[in-house]
């Protein structure tokens, strides 16, 4: 498993866990990143945030946070 912040430009992977305290957890599952959903990243530059897409919607993620997503690469 890698973390969020791994993978690179035009990869995608599968969400394996979310780890952190209950604020974070509820905050991101909100926004529809769940354990088992699908992401691609749009944009991954360093020191910037990482831009996903995933059910439909771009959401940009601070670098702090990917560091806690942990994602199976998909094939």
């Amino acid at each position: 498993m890698k973390k969020l912040s791994e993978l690179a430009k035009d990869q995608s992977g599968v969400i394996a866990s979310i780890n952190g305290d209950a604020r974070f957890v509820s905050r991101i599952t909100s926004i529809g990143l769940t354990p088992g959903c699908r992401i691609s990243i749009i944009k991954n530059e360093k020191r910037r945030p990482i831009l996903v897409y995933s059910r439909d919607t771009m959401i940009a993620l601070n670098r702090n946070e990917c560091e806690d997503i942990e994602v199976e690469e998909a094939v």
